[in-house]
């Protein structure tokens, strides 16, 4: 399987950050966004950003910009159809996410992914963690955490997932379920790899992290 496309979403509006974005903090003396997109590039052909409003505050780092073309801020899914929809015109079958504000994410994400889809007709993995004590929202019925700004997601399936969007599905784990969408496991060794920033608390964490 070849690699595919990758796109970093930063479609969101930030809310618990007080707004504003998310991926231009500083961590360590480089903002989310770069680490991002240093631990995503080795793992992809090409890459992408989704983001909404003013795409030349991103200039600096010489993406793409894709923003939503669903209005209203639907969530995720909306990048996700962003990055089809470019990946499409590039001839790309399949792109990979992550998210902008999650800067320790595996640096064997994409190959993970890839692995777990074998066989199917239409790549479509989300990343997962096993369960600790806690219980979140995301949890599958699998009892793993899922992590549904980072997956593996083909192209063939964009149209379905404008229709989806359009009539208001929302909820990534929706769409994915509806066409056998299956969840790649990560090892947390302790740590999770998929933290990411919401706060100006986690922040302070992830800087202690780096």
């Amino acid at each position: 399987m070849s690699l595919p496309l990758g796109v970093i979403l930063a479609g969101g509006l930030a809310t618990r950050m007080g707004g504003g974005d998310k991926a231009l903090l500083q961590v360590g003396g480089q903002t989310l966004l770069a680490r991002v997109i240093d631990r995503l590039e080795p793992q992809v052909t090409g890459m992408a950003l989704n983001a909404n409003g003013d795409a030349a505050r991103f200039q600096g780092f010489g993406l793409p910009v894709l923003p939503d073309s669903i209005a209203g801020y639907p969530g995720p899914l909306a990048g996700v159809l962003a990055g089809l929809d470019w990946a499409a015109g590039q001839g790309a079958e399949a792109i990979v996410t992550v998210a902008a504000d999650t800067p320790f994410f595996p640096t064997d994400l994409v190959a993970v992914l890839q692995d777990t889809a074998q066989g199917m007709a239409h790549p479509l993995v989300l990343a997962a963690t096993p369960r600790g004590e806690e219980k979140t929202r995301s949890m599958s019925r699998s009892g793993l955490i899922r992590h549904p700004t980072f997956g593996l997601w083909p192209v063939a399936l964009r149209d379905d997932l404008r229709a989806a969007l359009e009539e208001g599905i929302k909820k990534v784990v929706i769409w994915t379920e509806k066409h056998g969408g299956r969840e790649a496991v990560f090892d947390t060794d302790n740590s999770d790899p998929f933290f990411n920033v919401n706060t100006p608390e986690d922040l302070e964490a992830a800087e202690a992290m780096v």
